[in-house]
């Protein structure tokens, strides 16, 4: 293969590598998806649209009860929000989701929905198309925090994805050691760009952190419209090899 690499370079500061270190450890290939959206080889996928056995009802782990056809589930309203099974931390995270056709209501009685990273940190659901609404709680928004950057919302019905950086916050006992931060892209477009978040969001009142476990489960919300979520997987995140 040739020469690889330098022995004669200086060491990385933080790292036991040298400048263009041929004994670095080479980075594992992973296969991307055939087209855009579609799970590398490396994903966990969560749901296919073929079964809900991976999810459970996140008020009292019974079966899910929203709809599953066509590829996708839609909220049965009123039935709770549900839950992975799985749970995991810092990750990235592929979500498609699409607001009901038929429009009814306004602000954030229209296509309300939310996408809670470990349960706590919820990106906002909402059909936001020629609908405002307060704006940290609009499409993408950090719910209560941070409005997105821009309102990269599709029409009614249309099919829209989040691709989510989510670098969950780390603990020492009762003490915060790093906030959680959040990269979000609605369609391609950036929302946010690691943003650090103030704590679990929170209609109403202002956030604060309080010690959680390092992995929990995903949780996509029912407010009591039909929004629909399909092609939904994730990679966890790890860190690089600097040790």
């Amino acid at each position: 293969m040739g020469n690889l690499g330098y022995t004669d370079t200086p060491v990385i500061p933080g790292s036991k590598y040298l400048v263009h270190d041929g004994d670095r450890p080479q980075p594992p290939v992973v296969t991307p998806g055939a087209m855009p959206g579609a799970a590398p080889s490396d994903a966990i996928i969560l749901f296919d649209g073929t079964t809900l056995d991976g999810w459970e009802n996140f008020s009292d782990g019974s079966e899910v009860k929203w709809n599953l056809s066509g590829g996708f589930m839609e909220v049965k309203p009123n039935s709770g929000s549900i839950a992975t099974k799985a749970k995991f931390g810092s990750c990235q995270l592929h979500v498609e989701f699409a607001a009901p056709a038929i429009v009814k209501g306004e602000g954030q009685g229209r296509g309300n929905s939310g996408v809670f990273l470990m349960g706590l940190y919820e990106v906002q659901v909402l059909d936001c198309y020629e609908n405002p609404t307060y704006p940290d709680g609009t499409t993408g928004a950090i719910y209560g925090q941070f409005p997105p950057l821009v309102n990269a919302c599709r029409k009614p019905g249309e099919w829209s994805y989040y691709d989510i950086v989510w670098e969950a916050p780390i603990f020492d006992g009762d003490e915060l050691v790093k906030p959680g931060y959040m990269t979000v892209l609605l369609n391609g477009i950036v929302l946010h760009n690691r943003v650090e978040l103030q704590g679990p969001t929170e209609h109403r009142k202002t956030a604060s952190y309080k010690p959680h476990a390092d992995a929990l489960p995903l949780v996509l919300q029912d407010h009591g419209d039909l929004v629909r979520f399909r092609n939904i997987w994730y990679r966890p995140l790890k860190g690089y090899d600097q040790a």
